[in-house]
């Protein structure tokens, strides 16, 4: 009986002294979407901080694994060894919607969720030599012109896609979808005249916007977001459409508690320090942070609207 208890104690003595030492080797970063995206960006503006605060030799490589709306990325991040050296960003509603609309190999379950970084509205924008300048003009030329008005996303069942479809609910208009891995695709896309509108969000247009290269029709938010104090909300002009992309870190469920812990310390410690505060701020991130359980609590709860979506009215490839 001694043994076996001496046994425990020098089992427990270093699992604890592994987790102190922690991290001990690289730490892979996994963005769904494509290089150059919003939620790239803001992985690799936060990796160096998130380094910086977790101490020791921590050391951040940024993966990206676009495709399918990003389920790739989300199936590798659940399906990873849960020992903390692999973790990710996931991003709503993809996150959830995914596998309300077709077989996924991952579910919210597969996930501990860290901390969420970002919640970002979407927006509409076009190019500035479109005849379009106004949800009127939208509107009227999409009923003029069915199927004509293209717009791209970052898949099926994304914000980008589902706000889309409200907005054409709403206005009985009809619009062609046109999805890509991701909103750096769908910013080439659009600058380059090969689609008419792009469905994204605000945080990853405005710097178009202010530069003049694209025209942003609204943002959908109930309040301006303060990086685009001079897009008008979506509500503002008439519409209800509020709709965005929450942007927040996971990693595979099963990570020991005490490493989640860790891991969110050294996030809430990277997003508030001055530095990183003001490389957000030139890139752009609309930063809004929330800790690891209201951050569950708000997934959940954003699981059973987009269930009870889904229930009503399926949404579909248009």
């Amino acid at each position: 009986m001694k043994k076996l208890a001496i046994a425990a104690a020098v089992v427990l003595a270093s699992v604890a002294s592994a987790q102190a030492e922690y991290p001990e080797r690289p730490i892979s970063m996994i963005v769904a979407y494509s290089a150059g995206g919003g939620t790239d960006i803001a992985a690799r503006t936060l990796a160096p901080f998130i380094e910086k605060h977790l101490g020791g030799d921590a050391s951040i490589v940024v993966l990206n694994r676009p495709g399918a709306g990003g389920e790739i990325g989300f199936t590798e991040l659940a399906q990873a060894e849960p020992d903390g050296y692999t973790i990710g960003f996931i991003n709503t509603p993809n996150i959830l919607t995914i596998p309300i609309q077709r077989e996924a190999r991952y579910s919210l379950d597969s996930f501990a969720p860290i901390a969420n970084l970002i919640d970002d509205p979407g927006a509409f924008s076009l190019l500035p030599s479109s005849d379009i300048k106004t949800f009127d003009d939208l509107i009227a030329f999409a009923k003029e012109n069915p199927g004509k008005v293209t717009y791209g996303s970052t898949g099926l069942g994304s914000d980008d896609h589902l706000s889309a479809l409200e907005f054409e609910r709403m206005t009985g208009v009809e619009m062609k979808h046109i999805p890509f891995p991701g909103n750096a695709d769908v910013r080439t896309a659009v600058l380059g005249g090969h689609i008419m509108m792009a469905s994204m969000n605000i945080s990853e247009t405005i710097a178009d916007v202010q530069e003049g290269s694209l025209h942003a029709l609204g943002q959908m938010s109930n309040e301006r977001w303060d990086g685009a104090p001079d897009v008008p909300t979506f509500k503002e002009q008439g519409y209800d459409v509020v709709m965005g992309s929450m942007r927040g870190m996971a990693a595979p469920k099963g990570v020991p508690d005490e490493i989640i812990e860790r891991l969110e310390v050294a996030l809430k410690a990277a997003v508030d320090d001055p530095e990183f505060q003001e490389k957000a701020k030139q890139q752009h991130l609309a930063l809004a942070y929330s800790a690891s359980a209201d951050y569950l609590a708000e997934l959940e709860k954003l699981s059973a609207t987009f269930q009870a979506l889904w229930k009503d009215t399926p949404w579909v490839q248009q």
